[in-house]
């Protein structure tokens, strides 16, 4: 087996005394597609911000761990270096791409400013690169719509716009966060076929941040499920979708629209309670207040994570060989 392209081993994120990402450890390898999935304040996107190392506020900060690219280790660089990695090595597409396109400057131009700092070329050439770009994603008419505003771009669009950014360098890494979200099914099908274009075309290695299941079902070879800013399972994607042995993961299948009990007509299966927030941590496992299989060791002890039929799960009472 190949080395991997990354490898984060242990990866703490804290503000202050809190620890927001929790020792976390996965590998991505060249061409692959990782689906980090998990609720809302999972930890996701907080633990992908810290592989760019750009991170929300100066009260945040990488703690611990490991993140190996090559030679480097991500966690430990000089800002100097991180920068000069930040688009040539990895590329990041995030949530909200109006809020991270600059409003008053044009798609072509947001796009061409990459390409002159990293790659050293002319304005005339990082235009017409620019230009380039903007077709491979799918922007129709792509020459004139280089000189539109954000503004003149439906949602879609400025996802495509986004992501035409985030290759602009020709990174081998792709860190897509949420990147389907608030875009209607058929717009968000288009998204996803052109991640996956972009993988056979470029070979690149995508990690794909999700709370939706449909979506990472759809993409990923292999699946991180992150709970209280800890991965709890990771393996392969139709291994842990067919048959989960984590009772989060197994709640997070059945609160998928068509799965157990979602029929016609009768409201969807939920886990029952909250996640909980950083300051609130419960003694042991994380999440046994809400995992109806939990026992006192649950709540005393932090289960470790361990291989177990062909994958990784945290969990004192995984869910082996049950029906799923």
């Amino acid at each position: 087996m190949s080395a991997p392209l990354l490898s984060v081993r242990d990866l703490r994120v804290s503000a202050g005394p809190l620890d927001l990402v929790d020792g976390i450890s996965f590998d991505l390898g060249q061409g692959e597609i990782l689906g980090l999935v998990g609720e809302s304040g999972s930890g996701k996107t907080m633990a992908c911000r810290a592989l760019m190392r750009l991170l929300p506020s100066r009260q945040v900060a990488v703690t611990g761990g490991r993140i190996l690219l090559g030679d480097d280790d991500l966690a430990a660089l000089p800002e100097a270096d991180m920068r000069r990695l930040r688009g040539h090595a990895l590329g990041m597409v995030f949530q909200n791409p109006a809020s991270h396109l600059d409003p008053v400057m044009r798609i072509g131009d947001q796009i061409a400013e990459g390409l002159r700092l990293h790659r050293g070329l002319d304005r005339k050439a990082a235009w017409a690169a620019a230009i380039d770009l903007l077709a491979q994603v799918g922007i129709p008419d792509p020459a004139r719509r280089a000189r539109n505003y954000p503004h003149e771009f439906s949602g879609g669009m400025r996802q495509r716009a986004m992501i035409a950014v985030a290759l602009s360098c020709d990174p081998g890494i792709l860190i897509a966060d949420e990147p389907t979200t608030a875009l209607d099914v058929t717009v968000q099908a288009q998204i996803l076929r052109l991640l996956l274009a972009l993988r056979e075309a470029r070979g690149l290695a995508i990690v794909l941040i999700s709370h939706d299941l449909g979506v990472i079902a759809q993409t990923c070879d292999r699946i991180a499920v992150m709970y209280a800013g800890r991965i709890v399972e990771q393996g392969a994607k139709t291994d842990i979708l067919r048959r989960p042995l984590h009772p989060y993961t197994q709640g997070l299948i059945r609160c998928q629209p068509g799965e157990d009990g979602g029929g016609p007509g009768l409201p969807l299966p939920t886990i029952a309670g909250q996640p909980p927030s950083a300051g609130e941590m419960p003694a042991g496992c994380r999440f046994h207040p809400r995992c109806p299989r939990a026992s006192e060791t649950c709540r005393r002890e932090m289960p470790a994570p361990h291989a177990l039929e062909g994958r990784i799960v945290a969990c004192h009472h995984p869910l082996t060989g049950e029906v799923p």
